[in-house]
C-alpha cells in the first residue's frame, strides 16, 4: 500500500525544481542585472532549502552572505559599470537582438 503524499514531501521537490529552474534560467540569461536578481533568489531559496533539511545555521549563512552581502556586492559592481560605461540601462554584456 503507498502511502499519500505529505505537504512537506511536496515542498521539497518544489523547492528542488525551483533551483534547478533558477539555475538554468541564470544561466540562459544576457542581462547582468537580471543574472543578479536570479542569483540572490537562487540563495534565498537554498537557504529555504536548508531550513527544510534542518540546518537552520547554515540557512541563515547563506541568506546572509550568498543572498545577501554577495548579491549586494554585485549590485554595487553593476551599478560602478553603468556609471563608467555611461548608460544606466545598457551594459556592454547585453546585445541588440
Amino acid at each position: 500500500m503507498t502511502e499519500p503524499l505529505t505537504v512537506g514531501f511536496v515542498l521539497d521537490g518544489l523547492v528542488a525544481l525551483l533551483l534547478v529552474g533558477l539555475v538554468f534560467r541564470l544561466l540562459r540569461t544576457r542581462h547582468l542585472f537580471e543574472a543578479i536578481m536570479l542569483y540572490v533568489a537562487y540563495g534565498l531559496t537554498l537557504a529555504l532549502a536548508w531550513v527544510r533539511l534542518g540546518a537552520p545555521d547554515i540557512a541563515l549563512a547563506e541568506a546572509a552572505l550568498g543572498a545577501g552581502v554577495t548579491g549586494a556586492l554585485f549590485l554595487n559592481a553593476w551599478h560602478r559599470m553603468a556609471v563608467r560605461a555611461g548608460a544606466d540601462e545598457r551594459l556592454p554584456m547585453e546585445s541588440d537582438p
